[in-house]
Order: structure tokens, then C-alpha cells, then sequence
């Protein structure tokens, strides 16, 4: 199924050891970014992942541009921009919480994406639509094509997830980043939310009140990650329920967890799956991701993925 994800892939440095960035001494350059990981993830199980940005025409760019096709993702939605620069970013190597990150990404090819550039793309053949709370945040003219490439896959009957993957720090204050993604989580069939985030979100302090808050905005499907204990699923008017978190005999990394899971539930119900399937899909791919470094290392193929719920355990 062809899956278009909206975002801004960046090159990064990631630290080759457990500390602040300001005392790392080495890094390693990759590529990141939310959405890239779940093409990747999506790539991986057989989909046909298409993301949408804009890059430069710089090194970088060029790199991001090899790692897509590489990895099976299609860069036919990808625009590059002339004596415009690509983003980077540096992220912090954790066991425990979320990594610090530092951006390089003000004044990016990407930030200038417009609602034009989105209005210029084919979506032909394009089923499903993916789109974070990251891209919104970066610029204002970042936000209105986000809400034009929603609006045009509405009109187009493509249903759309929307994983709000909080960034405060990209927003000029809490109240903005809040009255936003939530007008961006309206009209979503799929909204996948961390506890934490859900209640910063909804001022709601349970799973079950976070669903409800979404489901009251029109939200078919809302699945709200526990960590280490699963995941909260709930259909509106439907089936609801908790998936018990997958065994993890060791934790490498938890970055990139939450977009292995997304690409989890969004490959499952591409495929017809239930919703609590789709959930139980999360955890596993969650949980094997954390069992390597990078963001996207451990995103498992399908055979491998039937290999470890065979096992029960990663």
C-alpha cells in the first residue's frame, strides 16, 4: 500500500556514548527524523512508504536523498531547493527518557515548504496519509502545507494518522502547541499519543479520558503508548482495551520507540487489521526497537517481526 508521510529528514550526529551532548566526544552521522523512521518501518514490512518534504541541494540533501531510495522509499513527493541548506540535528545516546536533542534547522529548505508546493504534487494511487506534530512546528509556512496536504487527502478520501510526538521546544509557547495539534488531530481516523503527551494535550490524566477527549473531536481510532506497560487502544463506539507491553530482555536506546511503533499500527491497519492487533503490532515493533542503537537499526522486517512474536520475547 502506498503510504505518504509528510516531514523533515535530517542528517544526524547521534552520540556514540551515555552523556550530555556539550561532553560528547564523538558522534556518528546518519539520517533523522519521525517520519523518515517510520517510512523506514514501513518500507521494511512491504509497504510503499512516498515522503513528502524539501531538501537541498547540498551534501546532505544528497545523502538523505541515497538513504530514501536505499531503504525502498519513494522520493517522488521529495522537491529540492537551489542555495537552500538541509537541516541537522545532534540527539543525545539514553536508556532512560527522552534524549536532548540540539536543531540546526531554522531557515531550512524544508521550513519553506509552501501550501503551492503541496498543491503541485500527485497524489495518485496514494492510500493512506502519516503526519506528526514535529513538521507543523518548524515553520508557519510548514504548518499551512501540513493542513493543506490534509485537506487535499480529505477531499480525496485518504484517511490520515496523526502522531502528535511533542516538541516544545520547537514552539513559542505551550497554549500554541496545544490549540494546534489538536485542530491538526481533528479529522484524523488514527491519533497516537504518549501518555505524557495526551495529558499535556487533553488535561486528561487516564488513558480512557484521552480517548474520549479525541473521539469527542470526531476520532475514529486512538491508541495512547503506556511505555513498558503496552498500550491503550479504543475505537469510538467500538472495542477498547490495554495491550500488554512486549518483553525486552535488554534496553540499548529508547530512541526512535514510538516511531516503530507507529509504523506498527499504521502498516496494520493499512492491512485490515483491528485495532488491537494494530496496537499489539506497536509494542512488538516498540520493543525491538529499543533493543538497538539509532533511530531505526532494530525497524524488523515482516519475516523477522513473525519471527520474534514467535518468541515471545526480543
Amino acid at each position: 500500500m502506498k503510504i505518504v508521510l509528510l516531514g523533515e529528514p535530517m542528517g544526524l550526529f547521534m552520540a556514540n556514548e551515555t552523556a550530555h551532548i556539550r561532553e560528547v566526544k564523538t558522534l556518528t552521522s546518519s539520517i533523522a527524523g519521525a517520519e523518515y523512521n517510520v517510512a523506514v518501518g514501513l518500507a521494511r514490512l512491504g509497504h510503499t512508504p512516498a515522503y513528502c518534504t524539501r531538501l537541498g541541494f547540498d551534501p546532505m540533501g544528497e545523502k538523505i536523498l541515497n538513504g530514501l531510495r536505499q531503504n525502498g522509499i519513494s522520493t517522488d513527493l521529495v522537491m529540492q531547493a537551489e542555495g537552500e541548506l538541509t537541516g541537522l540535528m545532534m540527539k543525545s545516546s539514553t536508556q532512560k527518557g527522552d534524549p536532548d536533542i540540539a536543531y540546526y534547522r531554522k531557515g531550512s529548505a524544508a521550513s519553506k515548504i509552501s501550501p503551492h508546493d503541496i498543491d503541485g504534487l500527485d497524489l495518485y494511487g496514494c492510500e493512506r496519509l502519516h503526519v506528526t506534530g514535529i513538521f507543523p512546528a518548524v515553520s508557519e509556512s510548514a504548518l499551512s502545507a501540513t493542513r493543506r496536504l490534509i485537506s487535499r487527502a480529505q477531499a480525496l478520501g485518504i484517511p490520515y494518522s496523526f502522531d502528535p510526538n511533542l516538541r516544545p521546544q520547537l514552539w513559542a509557547d505551550k497554549g500554541q502547541m496545544v490549540q494546534t495539534l489538536n485542530s491538526l488531530a481533528q479529522g484524523a481516523e488514527t491519533v497516537l499519543p504518549g501518555i505524557g503527551e495526551g495529558k499535556q494535550l487533553t488535561g486528561q490524566d487516564s488513558p480512557e479520558g484521552i480517548a474520549d477527549f479525541y473521539h469527542a473531536m470526531g476520532v475514529k481510532n486512538v491508541v495512547v503508548k503506556l511505555g513498558a506497560d503496552g498500550a491503550f487502544y479504543s475505537e469510538k463506539d467500538g472495542a477498547k482495551g490495554v495491550s500488554s507491553g512486549f518483553p525486552v530482555e535488554k534496553i540499548v536506546d529508547t530512541v526512535g520507540a514510538g516511531d516503530g511503533f507507529a509504523a506498527g499500527v499504521v502498516s496494520a491497519l493499512a492491512e485490515g487489521e483491528t485495532l488491537e492487533q494494530a496496537a499489539f503490532r506497536g509494542n512488538v515493533i516498540g520493543a525491538v526497537q529499543i533493543t538497538h542503537k539509532s533511530d531505526n537499526e532494530g525497524l524488523p522486517t515482516r519475516q523477522r517481526l513473525s519471527e520474534i512474536i514467535l518468541a515471545g520475547k526480543v
